[in-house]
């Protein structure tokens, strides 16, 4: 198989219509914190315990395409010996690995961070690949601040991304590329818009100059919000509408598919959001999907609790969080139906 050919079966199966991804690629420091709030120790067999339901949870892949994992969750196996991205395969969902490190203060650059990872990125690409996985996640964070992002901040942040890509399509894999604005602040929602469109543009130009190809990414972007200590709160409405506002300016047609990110909103916000954006799309040349951690996880976590006699009833909670975003991808979501059962 061709990398070209590689890259598209990828695609292929991740953009899916009503269907998304889930991020279950939380770093040992979040994920200790999320065990945290509801009393369970960050060991390596509960986590394994956690993803494993995640993957499990029968039906999932009605309406979830693929996976983010950590690293640590590509080589753990469930009790009867199957690697945790067979699991995710076994359902029809396409395993993927988060292979960035991090962020790190950008010099000269007060207020802005850049992601660290990209030395020994290829090795270590290959061999997550041979562990199962098929496309790779990068994630660059820009604050907003009146003086952030910098110019500094805005350039080196999508150079690091575009190298980013371009390593992972040299290889098969299909890059997530992921300019995260911050909901972080007391912003209005114009201001988001301005640094969202203002990001993007950057991370496209840089793509454009690492000759990465648009066809074979999926962009995972911040939809347009007001922060979060912000005064004037928006609609699901006006946030659907300055978020397609700035795609449509900053996102080329040759991008398959948009996987918002939850960003720390809630997940009945999130789902209403993505409703919105989908109800008001139109012609869009993308998909608009999601890619979302906590606004699927949440739920699903406060009916575990880290009991094995709670594990059916958090998979309901999953089950029901990606169906009920499943409809919100084709603008078909309304709140009546958190009250339905899973």
């Amino acid at each position: 198989m061709t990398i070209k050919t590689e890259l598209q079966a990828t695609i292929t199966d991740l953009v899916v219509a009503g269907k998304g991804i889930l991020a279950a690629d939380e770093s040992a420091p979040t994920i200790a914190k999320r065990f945290k709030a509801i009393n369970v120790e960050s060991t390596e067999a509960n986590r394994c315990a956690w993803r494993s339901l995640l993957l499990a949870t029968p039906g999932l892949g009605e309406f979830i395409s693929g996976v983010i994992l950590f690293e640590e969750t590509l080589g753990q196996t469930t009790p009867d010996g199957k690697s945790l991205p067979e699991v995710a395969a076994g359902q029809g969902i396409v395993p993927g690995i988060k292979v960035d490190k991090g962020f790190t203060p950008l010099t000269n650059a007060p207020g802005d961070v850049v992601t660290q990872g990209l030395d020994g990125l290829a090795e270590r690409l290959a061999g997550y690949k041979e562990q199962g996985a098929r496309f790779a996640k990068w994630r660059e964070v820009y604050s907003i601040s009146p003086h952030n992002p910098t110019q500094i901040g805005l350039e080196t942040n999508a150079e690091v991304l575009a190298r980013y890509a371009a390593v992972c399509q040299s290889l098969g894999l299909v890059p997530i590329v992921e300019p995260e604005v911050l909901l972080d602040g007391d912003h209005a929602i114009g201001r988001c818009f301005e640094v969202v469109e203002i990001v993007q543009q950057a991370v496209f130009h840089a793509l454009h100059r690492h000759r990465v190809e648009l066809e074979y990414i999926v962009l995972k972007p911040s939809m347009v919000v007001p922060g979060k200590d912000a005064q004037l709160r928006a609609g699901a409405e006006e946030i659907a509408e300055k978020t397609l506002t700035v795609m449509r300016r900053s996102v080329p047609a040759a991008v398959p598919s948009i996987n918002f990110l939850s960003g720390g909103q809630t997940p009945e916000e999130a789902t209403a959001n993505l409703n919105a954006i989908n109800a008001m799309a139109g012609n869009a040349p993308w998909q608009l999907s999601f890619s979302y951690g906590r606004a699927l996880q949440q739920p699903v976590l406060e009916a575990w609790q880290g009991k094995p006699e709670n594990v059916s009833a958090a998979q309901q909670a999953l089950y029901k969080r990606a169906r009920l975003n499943g409809a919100a991808r084709y603008g078909q979501y309304s709140a009546e139906m958190e009250q339905a059962q899973a």
